[in-house]
């Protein structure tokens, strides 16, 4: 397979597991040519792996041309840009994309040809839609007709599918972004246009065209889908952060092997197990800057991991730090995160406002804990019920790892902090007592990377001895 777009991941073969995941949009991709594929939306928090997933699609399909679908990957940047020039950027990136597939040349994909390369392409090769199209996006952004510059880039895709019988997957990363920073003012002074995500509208029922949408803040992005795309335009599709308990132990030998970090079988599994087969976590885990950090012995992976939940300036922190900052911009004040701490550490079960009130004793009218569980809610950082009166905690233990150590010591009158060091260290007693169980896994695992590790040798070497 070829990598025309460079996967965020790294090296491909860090890549790991989501073969169901493949499975299920595999089937989706191949009904594209019959134009029976309706558009899609990713939703996924942040750092689940959802970006290198779907340019891990655009690799596939760019590399197979014979499964009839030409890939278009175009990431909103959180970049301020005027609405003219977003506009060409994407319509030059869609160009050449499309010319990249049709000419086999990888290059176009990371280096897109500006607007006059575009056009000379059109003339060579008599493409007239491709020489109007340019020519109205001049012409249109000379006379101020932003409007007008952004049909022409936006339908793009469609327009091209409908006019030559072929078909397009539109991938749009970070889609909720296109709401936050385009500008109609040329300085990007003022406010953002909230309203460029209603020009999707009838493009996401596209079906020679259909899209594929991800974003990070998933609260945010179905607000925005609901709002300007109608829920039911996009078919949902959940990834978890999480692989299996195979890929996950996979995940930790493939990064120990590139990151050239010592492990062992045993600290393995306890990487697997208290990482809990995020392979964020595990990256943050054996990139780890711990002070003296010793992988190969099982109190020394209670401290990298211990230091990536806590430290400040840990990778895992800093990224959820941030997460969170920008997540909860409206509920800094103590009761809010009173709330969402008690469900995060009791997830396992729905609440209301009156059974949290009885538990927690807090002086909020039962409609205020409503209102601010709501808030919570819609930032994405706590899952509602059937019932609109019902709450829990995510089921995402290492989100709830990182809002356990941030806000536990400051509301401690309910109950007291607990200690995560500890607790992973009873987690290591445990995975030892179960330590039969997991041998055959272990064993299975160790397969698989000695024919990885074979497999890398024979590529690396023209000739072996024999």
């Amino acid at each position: 397979m070829e990598y025309p777009l460079i996967e965020k991941i790294g090296h491909p073969d860090l890549f790991v597991g989501r073969k169901t995941e493949f499975r299920h949009i595999n089937k989706w991709l191949s009904l594209i040519p019959d134009r029976m594929s309706k558009s899609r939306v990713i939703l996924a928090r942040r750092k689940s792996g959802k970006t290198v997933f779907i340019q891990r699609i655009f690799n596939q399909l760019w590399s197979d041309p014979k499964r009839g679908v030409i890939p278009f990957f175009f990431d909103i940047a959180e970049n301020k840009a005027w609405y003219p020039d977003f506009a060409i950027d994407y319509y030059c990136a869609f160009v050449s994309q499309y010319i990249s597939f049709l000419e086999r040349n990888e290059r176009l994909v990371t280096q897109p040809l500006d607007l006059e390369e575009s056009r000379e392409y059109g003339l060579t090769h008599s493409n007239e839609r491709l020489v109007g199209d340019v020519d109205s996006l001049l012409k249109n952004k000379e006379r101020g007709f932003h409007d007008s510059m952004w049909k022409t880039a936006g339908t793009g895709p469609h327009r091209v599918a409908a006019l030559f019988d072929i078909r397009f997957l539109v991938i749009l990363d970070e889609f909720q972004n296109i709401t936050q920073y385009i500008y109609r003012d040329e300085k990007c002074e003022g406010k953002p246009d909230e309203t460029l995500a209603g020009s999707f509208h009838s493009l996401s029922e596209s079906k020679v065209a259909p899209m594929l949408v991800t974003g990070s803040y998933v609260g945010w992005l179905l607000q925005i889908i609901g709002k300007y795309l109608e829920a039911g335009r996009l078919k949902r599709m959940r990834l978890s952060p999480y692989l299996s308990e195979e890929d996950g132990l996979q995940a930790v030998y493939k990064y120990a092997e590139y990151w050239r970090e010592a492990i062992t079988n045993e600290t393995a599994l306890m990487i697997n197990q208290l990482c809990q087969s995020d392979p964020f976590f595990i990256s943050c885990v054996i990139q780890s800057e711990y002070p003296n950090k010793d992988l190969t012995q099982p109190d020394g992976v209670v401290e990298a991991v211990n230091y990536e939940i806590s430290d400040r300036y840990s990778e895992m922190s800093d990224t959820w730090n941030e997460y969170l900052q920008l997540t909860l911009p409206r509920i800094n004040d103590k009761y809010a995160k009173t709330l969402l701490l008690h469900l995060s550490k009791h997830a396992e079960s729905y609440w209301t406002p009156k059974t949290i009130k009885q538990k927690l004793q807090i002086d909020l009218e039962l409609d205020q804990i409503q209102e601010k569980l709501v808030t919570l809610s819609e930032a994405d950082v706590i899952d509602r019920g059937v019932a609109d009166i019902e709450f829990r905690g995510l089921q995402d233990g290492t989100l709830n790892l990182i809002l356990r150590n941030r806000f536990e010591k400051e509301i401690d009158q309910f109950e007291p902090p607990s200690d995560l060091k500890l607790e992973f260290k009873a987690q290591i007693e445990n995975l030892r007592a179960k330590n039969r169980q997991l041998r055959g896994l272990l064993n299975n695992l160790s397969g698989k990377m000695a024919e990885h590790q074979l497999a890398t040798a024979f590529r690396s070497r023209k000739h072996l001895k024999c």
